[in-house]
């Protein structure tokens, strides 16, 4: 890994000398509170400069130094849930000199990786697993070392999710050498949700609840509940259950933001941040460029507004999807399930029942974790739910546990799903609007960047379903765009003299036009930002082939291997789908074509057109 390797020095000269955790273990005791301010101090710097996840961390400064103080990582194995959590972790076990690349091209990632470094024992991006993943590793630890522990650190927010709920009733009848830390901050990346927050009490350790009796009937010794910044405190606990065999929960009570006083009063905003000046803290960052989640946000208040069936669903994302004014102007028609996508799915279905028309606004990445739930108890059984699929694509810094490649690939298989990809704002707009207008279930994804063509008025239009529009008429070749790479598409077809056509819907398709286009040109380029196998593409050729038509087909979306970390350009050219990758792609597969076709083109000139627009990219 190529990364950006700077000293930690000067203001951190203790920290200086934690090449990894054996050297934290060779400190006193004493100095283990000094080294949490260090610590902390270099998190707010790093993390200012470069953006990235800051309030979580923050408050598990103590943990983590109190963790690889007592266990000897990495023979031990301590396994945390998502990574929002986990940056002290990484600067401890030798990563702080790599900060200078956090989330960024060749770079360390935001999150726990297996290659990245042995310290992160267990990958994780998505939440909730960690109880389960250090459940395996406790038993099959202990079957060729007796000394080996497994720990899990989850928080309050992790522990809304059934996943959650089953490792624990697993693991409190295994009897397995485990210990899970409940790092209790109040928070997910919003406020945390439901009956067990409510049961929690959030006013530091000594107002916290002792949870024993509810831990205790899933099998689990309890302790606590304990200051998570006391780093002594932290270290007493963890020595004596680790000298404790069997399934144990230790319940640790810690701030979000700890220590930087602007995370402490706001840790939402805090969560995750785009460099600013750890001196004055976040300010207005002036004017704002409208992107598919503000469109979705606004269209999603004027809708209720014109019908009071609307309402709002949310597995734990009310900001990142946009729910924040939804949530303050219908508070009784807006519902934050917490972190429980497969329960956001079907209690979204209960409420389609009953006649409400719900909006299930998700991340692709997070839907991945409700499919069973979409097949079985929305499609099967026709209900009117709309999915609100936002970071359907790249996204960027946050890397590949977080792409939305998949969705298109699996909700088109569905019978009675409709999946439309919108090009732009406004098209955006009127597909959300026919999507509630829908009796059945509706997909309408978008992708996390800057909103394409003018902001869209207060009006709304019903759409067609499965009927595209010809954006340019060309000659030889003809591009198939599903979604919002048509802008690069379009200036492709321009270099090219290729056809443009602006697809707009996956299920159902318009067949129609893919005929059409056959007869009319010798090669046929499907383009989305999704999964090329399986995809919009292949639901193309599934219509050619359906029609006995033999003709050449170019599927360009994702390849079939995982997308890194990098700026939203980066990866798009990591995947090919940027104008340079497209126009290599289109003059390799014409390479090997014969001259003429349906147009009457000699393709050897769209070949030569091809690499003259190549070179002038380049």
């Amino acid at each position: 890994m190529a990364a950006v390797v700077h000293s930690l020095a000067p203001g951190f000269p203790m920290l200086e000398r934690i090449g990894s955790p054996r050297d934290l273990r060779r400190l006193p005791p004493g100095n283990l509170p000094h080294l949490a301010d260090e610590l902390r101090g270099f998190l707010i710097r790093e993390v200012a400069a470069t953006g990235g996840h800051l309030a979580a961390g923050l408050g598990t400064v103590e943990l983590a130094i109190a963790l690889h103080f007592v266990y000897l990582t990495p023979r031990d194995a301590v396994i945390w849930d998502v990574g929002h959590q986990a940056y002290p972790h990484k600067v401890l076990t030798g990563r702080g000199p790599m900060f200078g690349g956090l989330r960024r091209k060749d770079g360390i990632s935001g999150f726990l990786r297996r290659e990245e470094s042995q310290y992160d024992a267990f990958g994780a991006g998505h939440s909730s697993t960690s109880i389960s993943a250090a459940l395996g590793m406790a038993i099959a630890g202990n079957r060729h070392d007796p000394d080996f522990r497994s720990v899990a650190v989850i928080g309050d927010g992790g522990l809304t999710a059934g996943l959650a709920y089953e490792a624990l009733n697993h693991a409190g009848a295994s009897g397995a050498d485990l210990l899970v830390i409940l790092n209790d901050n109040g928070m997910s990346i919003s406020r945390n949700v439901g009956a067990l927050h409510q049961s929690l009490g959030h006013e530091g350790a000594d107002g916290a609840r002792d949870l024993g009796p509810f831990f205790s009937t899933l099998g689990f010794r309890y302790s606590g509940p304990i200051d998570g910044h006391d780093t002594l405190g932290l270290v007493e606990a963890l020595r004596e259950a680790r000298r404790q065999g069997g399934p144990k929960l230790l319940h640790v009570v810690t701030r979000k933001g700890n220590g930087y006083i602007p995370a402490e009063s706001d840790p939402i905003r805090y969560h995750g941040v785009t460099p600013f000046d750890p001196r004055v803290g976040i300010t207005g960052s002036g004017r704002k460029v409208a992107n598919y989640t503000d469109v979705f946000s606004d269209w999603l208040c004027d809708m209720a507004e014109r019908d009071p069936r609307i309402v709002a669903v949310t597995p734990a994302m009310r900001e990142g999807s946009g729910l924040v004014r939804f949530a303050e102007r219908f508070p009784d028609r807006y519902f934050d399930v917490g972190i429980a996508e497969q329960h956001c799915v079907t209690f979204a279905a209960g409420l389609a029942c009953q006649g409400l028309r719900p909006v299930v606004a998700i991340y692709s990445t997070f839907l991945q974790r409700g499919l069973d739930q979409v097949i079985h108890d929305v499609a099967l059984q026709s209900l009117p739910v709309t999915f609100a699929i936002d970071r359907g694509g790249l996204v960027g810094p946050d890397g590949a546990t977080h792409n939305g490649s998949y969705d298109l690939a699996f909700l088109r298989t569905l019978p009675g799903m409709t999946v439309l990809t919108p090009s732009s704002a406004v098209e955006l707009r009127d597909m959300l609007y026919t999507a509630v207008r829908r009796d059945g279930p509706v997909a309408v994804r978008y992708p996390r960047c800057a909103a394409a063509g003018p902001t869209p008025g207060p009006g709304m239009t019903l759409m067609e379903i499965g009927k595209s529009r010809l954006l340019r008429q060309g000659n030889g070749m003809a591009f198939l765009c599903f979604g919002t790479l048509l802008a690069t598409v379009m200036e492709v077809a321009e270099a090219l003299d290729a056809s443009v056509y602006d697809m707009r819907s996956v299920k159902p398709l318009d067949q129609e036009t893919v005929l059409q286009a056959s007869r009319q040109h010798d090669l046929l380029v499907t383009v989305e930002e999704g999964a090329v196998s399986g995809g919009a593409g292949s639901a193309v050729s599934e219509c050619l082939a359906l029609h006995g038509v033999a003709m050449p087909v170019l599927h360009l979306g994702l390849p079939d291997r995982f997308i890194d970390h990098g700026t939203r350009e980066e990866v798009l050219e990591a995947a090919g789908l940027d104008r340079a990758g497209i126009l290599v792609a289109v003059a390799d597969r014409l390479v090997n074509r014969q001259p003429g076709g349906p147009s009457g083109r000699d393709s050897r000139g769209t070949l030569r057109e091809a690499f003259e627009a190549l070179a002038r990219v380049r």
